[in-house]
């Protein structure tokens, strides 16, 4: 039934200027179409994010999307390390910590929040 179809993450958020400037100048996505009262549709490789104004921004306390973005971890981390993003630890049995690299196998994993709290991750698998 949905198998075959796109899926997009939908994200809450407070304040449509910051999480412009936050989604377009500090993750590089692009506009899918104009900005609109309900929202603000971006593109990420073939799949899409909905940004919306809502007062249930950051209320949620799991991870809202996940990037996989292969060999490209490394370079895009310290990308995002030189635009001030800070990468948040937790305390999970089991889980090895290499700095604020979560490391898992051959798997690395980094997870950092927009300006109102969404979570967000990026792996080198997927």
């Amino acid at each position: 039934m949905l198998g075959d179809k796109a899926v997009a993450a939908v994200l809450a958020v407070k304040d449509m200027a910051v999480a412009k400037k936050f989604y377009e100048e500090t993750l590089g996505l692009s506009k899918a179409g104009k900005d609109e009262e309900w929202g603000t549709m971006y593109k990420s490789g073939e799949s899409m994010i909905l940004v919306y104004p809502s007062e249930f921004a950051g209320t949620n306390k799991a991870t809202a999307a996940t990037w996989g973005v292969g060999d490209d971890f490394d370079k895009i981390v310290e990308d995002l390390r030189g635009k001030g993003v800070k990468f948040d630890t937790f305390d999970v049995p089991g889980m090895e910590w290499q700095g604020d690299i979560n490391v898992m196998g051959d798997m690395k994993a980094v997870w950092f929040k927009d300006p109102d709290g969404n979570i967000l991750n990026i792996v080198n698998q997927m």
